[in-house]
Formats: structure tokens, sequence, C-alpha cells
């Protein structure tokens, strides 16, 4: 499908972060470098093939950078870039807010 020049500043934030997953990614890397696996049991419930895809895509907008050591076994850590730490911050005010009504958004979805 071709790309199409975003219509506002929404537009753009919600392609970069868009998903289940990703934003769950830039909170697990806001703190510290991780690597795969630590990612892996920090989110719960995501699939190592779409954890993957999630990061290259993010790697892709320059919002994660991936450091590949060359050594015996690989290693390999993933961390926010300066980019990244800037969505992180604009990204606060809503985890806060979802703090804030979590109990009552858990009850209107029959999650409590």
């Amino acid at each position: 499908m071709p790309r199409r020049p975003y219509t506002c500043g929404i537009d753009a934030a919600i392609d970069v972060v868009g998903g289940k997953w990703k934003v769950l990614i830039l909170w697990a890397l806001h703190e510290e470098t991780r690597r795969f696996g630590e990612l892996r049991r920090l989110i719960p419930g995501v699939s190592e093939k779409v954890l993957i895809q999630q990061l290259r895509e993010l790697e892709a907008d320059q919002i994660v950078h991936r450091e590949v050591y060359r050594e015996v076994p690989p290693r390999v850590e993933y961390s926010l870039t300066d980019f990244g730490v800037s969505l992180n911050e604009a990204l606060a005010p809503l985890g806060a807010w979802g703090d804030r009504h979590r109990a009552r958004i858990e009850a209107v979805r029959g999650l409590a």
C-alpha cells in the first residue's frame, strides 16, 4: 500500500506506535537497555515472532537501537534512541491517565 502524507501529528504518532505491543516495548526500554529474552519476559503474551517484527519496525523508525555484539554466543541488546526517549516522554501522560482510570476501564470492560 503506498504511503500518504499524514493529516496531523496524532496520525503520525499513531502510525509509529500503532499496534498492541509497541508502547509496551517502549515502556520496557524506558529505564535501561534490554536483551531480547528480558523483553519477552517483561511483555507477557507477545510471541517471539511478533516481538521481533515490532522491534524491527521500531528500529526502522529510529525509535529503538539494536546493538549486536560479535561474541559466542551472540548477544543483542535493545535501547531507546533519543527520538524514542522523546516519544516515551510524550506517552507518559497517557500512561498516567490509564493509571488513574484503570479500575473504571477494567469495570466497564468486564475485566475486574
